[in-house]
């Protein structure tokens, strides 16, 4: 199953590509990302339709750094809504003995793993912000080898246009 659900997300994010692109609503956005992990998110659009994000977020008394991809298109007849996929990785580390579930208690730990995000955007036209809802499963590959289902957030930018 893990297997089949890896390999839809990986078809998703590599069709995307393909699909008819529409203007850019916005060149950087900066701002904050709220959810199981909170903290700062900075999306920059490289080309129409294709961004990079960053996030530097908090949990379990310690932070991870992650680095994203992102194919972003419009909806079709829906203004200034769009839907993004991407992918990308994540280093972390934190108190081990705040980390809930886990028999490990030797003070401090450490992850890396790969990331995949999907969920949609809403760039607001009276003012310079845009707001997005996605889910950011991950995948530890080194450390804390496991996945992390709940990387559902609300991020709200200040956009510069």
């Amino acid at each position: 199953m893990k297997k089949r659900f890896i390999f839809l997300c990986l078809l998703l994010l590599f069709s995307a590509g393909g699909l008819t692109t529409y203007g850019q609503l916005y060149n950087t956005g900066v701002g904050a990302r709220l959810g199981f992990f909170n903290g700062l998110t900075v999306k920059h659009f490289m080309q129409e339709g294709r961004a990079i994000e960053g996030i530097l977020a908090t949990r379990w008394n310690g932070f991870i750094i992650t680095g994203l991809y992102e194919y972003q298109q419009q909806f079709p007849d829906v203004n200034n809504l769009e839907w993004f996929v991407g992918g990308g990785a994540h280093i972390g580390f934190w108190n081990t003995n705040r980390y809930p579930g886990r028999a490990l208690n030797d003070g401090s730990h450490s992850v890396f793993g790969l990331d995949l995000i999907v969920g949609v955007e809403y760039t607001f036209d009276e003012f310079p912000f845009s707001a997005s809802v996605d889910w950011k499963p991950a995948f530890n590959i080194l450390g804390d080898t496991s996945w992390w289902g709940d990387g559902l957030a609300l991020s709200i930018r200040y956009t510069f246009r």
